[in-house]
């Protein structure tokens, strides 16, 4: 398959849109038969269908030229039977288009990053395991026992690449490597408890050696806890033991640290802090309420700044155009420029 057959198909996924979709968007006449043959690469297009093509599906023209260098190790879904398949194939042709932007201007900047996992070597059987292995994280990462203010820039500083998508609720996370590059990719419209926590949950699945037959979504869960309230944090609000939390202690803690009450509350019953009946009435209480609304949330924001800040240094050192840089942030050449020169939008 040469590039524009390879790209023209995976522009139409990253659209969620079918051949008949795709034909019934395009301004000029185009069957779905048509479309088929350029994706199987056994007809060329013309120069107008290209642009119509490219207008239809909200790429450059030139996006089509450029083979895709960035190929995905398995990818698992957590949710994977709540997903068509249309969605999944979305999902990853998207990952696919936006590391292949961030990998370019890392490029164009000479900028290598290596990941180490400093906690390989730590075989996972079960969710008490989970402590220690978190523990040498947080030490071999010099990330303190204090509330980690922005989890997405602490994973991109150690070599993680995060991918926030638009994605349907169905949709938690992921994680896979691209090369030896580790990859995150959570939901962009997930509170930003939620957002934590998916990530590390998926960073557990980058970094723990679990042991097979395991509970992995368990163990990752346990860990995602862990790194968010380290266990002398936690006894250290709460106590050791307690027949009963006050709810209000819970959103205080939330607030603070930037994890879900529930999860508190699995952390609390993991490390022996509270008993199963307190737990089970907990539960009970949460029962109609599985969003916490109403009760707290973290002030701090969930976004990686460091892409955006190596794009605005490859326009500002002109070493690509605006235009090359506006279109590696994946933005309006007006906007691009507006937000370079820090005056305001309309």
């Amino acid at each position: 398959m040469n590039a524009f057959a390879e790209r023209l198909k995976s522009a139409r996924v990253m659209k969620g849109w079918s051949l008949q979709e795709l034909a019934d968007r395009v301004d000029i006449s185009i069957s779905k038969q048509s479309l088929n043959k350029y994706e199987l690469n056994s007809m060329k297009p013309d120069a107008d269908v290209l642009i119509a093509l490219a207008k239809a599906l909200d790429v450059k023209p030139d996006y089509f030229l450029k083979e895709s260098k960035i190929k995905l190790e398995p990818v698992e879904f957590r949710k994977k039977a709540k997903l068509s398949v249309k969605s999944i194939e979305s999902i990853k042709e998207r990952i696919k288009e936006f590391l292949e932007r961030y990998l370019e201007v890392e490029d164009l900047l000479q900028i290598k990053t290596t990941f180490n996992n400093p906690i390989e070597d730590i075989l996972i059987s079960d969710v008490e395991d989970v402590e220690a292995a978190a523990i040498k994280l947080i030490r071999s990462w010099n990330l303190g026992f204090d509330p980690i203010p922005n989890v997405i820039e602490m994973l991109v500083d150690n070599g993680v690449r995060v991918v926030e998508i638009d994605a349907e609720d169905e949709f938690d996370g992921l994680s896979t490597f691209v090369g030896n590059i580790p990859v995150v990719v959570i939901n962009r419209n997930y509170t930003v408890e939620r957002k934590r926590f998916t990530a590390l949950h998926e960073l557990g699945h980058l970094v723990l050696k679990i042991e097979d037959g395991a509970d992995k979504e368990r163990i990752c869960h346990a860990f995602a806890g862990a790194l968010l309230l380290p266990g002398d944090s936690l006894e250290k609000l709460i106590g050791e033991t307690r027949k009963n939390i006050a709810p209000g202690e819970l959103v205080s803690i939330k607030e603070q640290f930037g994890i879900s009450i529930q999860a508190i509350m699995m952390r609390a019953q993991l490390k022996g802090i509270i008993d199963k009946n307190v737990a089970l009435r907990f539960w009970k209480s949460m029962a109609g309420n599985k969003k916490e609304s109403g009760l707290g949330s973290f002030a701090g924001k969930e976004k990686s700044y460091r892409f955006e800040h190596l794009v605005f240094r490859l326009a500002a050192e002109d070493i690509v155009s605006l235009s090359k840089a506006a279109n590696l942030a994946g933005k309006k050449l007006a906007i691009f420029r507006e937000e370079l020169d820090a005056t305001e939008v309309s």
